[in-house]
């Protein structure tokens, strides 16, 4: 076992297009797992929207120097005293949740992503922008046989916060959903939801003639930019973009009694108006609802490790080296997207 890795770090906050240094490659100590911990010797990690959010400030503010990365995966090379669940040598997989006290009342009623002491990884505590990571082996998961490292990765966040957002948007078989961006967590979500319900319509809205294009490859019915007027009126929409205006968009195509899931972290200050631009009667009249996802539970990305794994449900992934990982950011704030980017590390 070396006594040395490399690791991204981020320092500071600012955009990820300027030329300062806000992560910085470096040389430090491999984490030893405590007592409940297993040390995981890190094979992917995918590149997700939330690291944009904390390098930009987005996100309540992680102690700097920290570790970003929350979709990882790797294999188990060492274990805390107590550590049993994984055993030497076995493939294990870290999401964002890290760890949630699991007594308070939203823990107890089945919502520990609402954890007052939630611990984000890759923001609260160390993530997998690294050649080793620890973790506590009861916030860890099994990977399927089915996945690779790499196709695993993108599940554990882009997939499973997306099916927490399907969950939400309370559609049923037959319904006509659509989705807001399609990057990397709106394409899983679509080769799920047309596995759970084949009769369902898809529509899907995107700034990128290349995102459309790539969204009727997966089978979405109809296909169009953000202000674009679709063939029909939608039961549910998600909303996976980083910005405002789709928001409204999407509440006027909404049917009565619809639903919008905003699968975001933060919403961008740069839209000109922002929600001035709702309006009561065209976009929330009529018994339309807006609802916000916040982080994920255990029991999301088990179950949608589980639903992948039965569904054949892999990303489309793009693999970047560890020492590529400003570049795979900055390309996410371009929008230079298609399915999701991964570090590998193997």
């Amino acid at each position: 076992m070396p006594s040395k890795m490399r690791a991204w770090v981020i320092n500071r906050t600012g955009s990820v297009l300027d030329d300062r240094r806000l992560l910085d490659l470096i040389e430090c100590e491999v984490p030893e797992p405590k007592t409940n911990e297993i040390l995981v010797k890190v094979s992917a990690s995918g590149v997700c929207h939330t690291e944009l959010d904390e390098i930009e400030g987005r996100t309540p503010p992680p102690e700097f120097p920290v570790i970003p990365g929350h979709q990882v995966v790797g294999t188990v090379v060492a274990r805390g005293t107590s550590a049993r669940k994984f055993t030497i040598g076995e493939r294990a997989a870290v999401g964002w949740i890290g760890w949630a006290c699991g007594k308070c009342e939203k823990c107890r009623g089945g919502m520990e992503n609402l954890c007052e002491g939630y611990i984000a990884t890759g923001r609260d505590m160390d993530g997998g922008y690294a050649e080793y990571m620890v973790a506590d082996e009861n916030f860890a998961f099994k990977v399927p046989r089915s996945l690779t490292d790499e196709e695993t990765a993108p599940l554990l966040c882009a997939g499973a916060v997306g099916y927490r957002s399907l969950k939400l948007s309370g559609i049923k078989e037959g319904d006509h959903l659509g989705f807001t961006g399609f990057g990397a967590s709106a394409h899983l979500v679509l080769k799920l939801a047309k596995s759970l319900y084949p009769e369902n319509r898809f529509y899907v809205f995107a700034r990128s003639a290349k995102e459309r294009a790539f969204a009727k490859e997966l089978g979405a019915e109809w296909t169009g930019d953000i202000s674009d007027k679709p063939p029909a009126r939608m039961k549910a929409v998600i909303d996976t973009t980083p910005v405002w205006k789709t928001v409204v968009c999407a509440m006027e195509n909404l049917q009565p009694g619809g639903r919008l899931v905003i699968n975001a972290i933060r919403k961008e200050n740069t839209d000109k108006g922002g929600l001035m631009l709702l309006d009561y009667g065209k976009h929330l009249w009529q018994e339309k609802e807006i609802k916000s996802v916040a982080n994920v539970t255990r029991k999301d990305i088990d179950e949608f490790l589980k639903l992948a794994d039965k569904f054949g449900i892999k990303p489309q992934v793009e693999l970047f080296h560890l020492e590529d990982a400003v570049t795979a950011l900055k390309q996410i704030k371009q929008r230079q997207i298609r399915g999701a980017k991964v570090l590998t590390l193997s």
